[in-house]
C-alpha cells in the first residue's frame, strides 16, 4: 500500500507529545500480549503462497487489536493502518501507521531482537515515532528534534545522538538479510555496498534502525518494506540526526527501497551505490 498524498496537518510540539503519550499507552497494552507469547509454544501461519514464508501468530494479531483499541478510543479521528487487519480511515490526513511485531521470524524463533512500531503519519510524512523492544525494557521515541531511549515507567531517559562517520569504508552497516535482493541489479548494487563499508552484519529487522539512531550503527539499507515497517523509525532516526530515504533519495514512509545513515555526509555518499535501472 502506498500512503494516500493530502495537504499535511501540522501539529505542534505540545499535541505531539500528547499524541506519543497516547502511543505509548498503546504500547503498554501490546507488551502485556507479546511477552505472554514470547518463547512459548505457539502456532505460525504462513502468509504467503507458494515457497515463499511470510509469518503470522497470534501474537502480531492480537497485538495490534488492542494497539488499535486504545489508539481508536482516545483518537476517533485519526485513521489507522496496521500489519494484520483492515485499514480505518475517514479521509483524514492523519494516520496511525502500526507494525505488532516487526520482526517475527525473530520473534517465533526466540530472538529478542523484534519490536512493536507505532507511527503518525500527517498526509506527507511520518511525525512521530516509536519502537518498543519490551524484553530488553527499551523504547525508542521521537518527534521534531527530540529523540530519546527510555526504560520502563520512563525511570530512565537517554538523549539519542546517531554517529556522524565521515567515511563510507569505516561504516558498519546492518541489513535484514541479503536474500531480500531478489533484483539482480539491486543485488550488485547491494554488494558494491557490502564490499566497500567495513562491517556489514545482518538480522535485527527494526533493531537495527534504533542502533543507528543510538549511534552504534551507521547504515541500514533493506528492500521490500511496506509503510509499517518504516514509518514509525523515521522520526526517530530524523530527530537524533540521521537520514533515511529510499534508493532514489525521495521519501521512504511508502517503504520499498529504503536506506538509513547516521549523517547527512555519509548518505551522500551511499546513495550513488544504489542506483539502478
Amino acid at each position: 500500500m502506498k500512503l494516500p498524498r493530502c495537504t499535511p496537518v501540522e501539529l505542534d510540539a505540545d499535541e505531539l507529545s500528547r499524541l506519543l503519550q497516547i502511543a505509548q499507552r498503546a504500547a503498554d497494552a501490546a507488551r502485556l500480549v507479546t511477552c505472554s507469547y514470547f518463547r512459548q509454544p505457539m502456532s505460525v501461519e504462513n502468509k504467503a503462497s507458494g515457497s515463499a514464508f511470510d509469518p503470522v501468530t497470534l501474537a502480531d494479531r492480537e497485538a495490534e487489536l488492542v494497539i488499535r483499541d486504545v489508539l481508536r478510543l482516545e483518537c476517533p479521528h485519526i485513521g489507522f493502518y496496521g500489519e494484520e487487519h483492515e485499514a480505518i480511515s475517514d479521509g483524514g490526513a492523519l494516520m496511525w501507521i502500526v507494525d505488532p511485531i516487526d520482526g517475527t521470524r525473530a520473534f517465533m524463533s526466540g530472538m529478542p531482537l523484534w519490536g512493536t512500531l507505532i507511527g503518525l503519519y500527517n498526509g506527507e510524512r511520518a511525525v512521530l515515532g516509536l519502537m518498543d523492544q519490551p524484553v530488553l525494557d527499551e523504547r525508542y521515541l521521537g518527534y521534531l528534534d527530540s529523540a530519546r531511549l527510555n526504560t520502563s515507567n520512563n525511570s530512565l531517559t537517554t538523549q539519542l545522538t546517531a554517529r556522524s562517520t565521515p567515511f563510507l569504508h569505516d561504516a558498519v552497516a546492518y541489513c535484514t538479510t541479503p536474500d531480500m535482493f531478489s533484483n539482480r541489479a539491486a543485488h550488485e548494487c547491494f554488494v558494491g555496498l557490502k564490499d566497500t563499508v567495513k562491517l556489514m552484519r545482518y538480522g535485527g529487522d527494526c533493531y537495527a534502525y534504533a542502533l543507528l539512531a543510538a549511534g552504534f550503527v551507521d547504515i541500514v539499507v533493506d528492500c521490500d518494506l511496506q509503510p509499517y515497517d518504516i514509518a514509525a523509525l523515521i522520526p526517530i532516526i530524523e530527530a537524533a540526526g540521521g537520514v533515511v530515504s529510499n534508493w532514489a533519495g525521495g521519501r521512504a514512509v511508502d517503504g520499498g527501497y529504503v536506506v538509513a545513515c547516521g549523517s547527512a555526509e555519509l548518505h551522500a555518499q551511499v546513495l550513488p551505490l544504489l542506483q539502478f535501472d
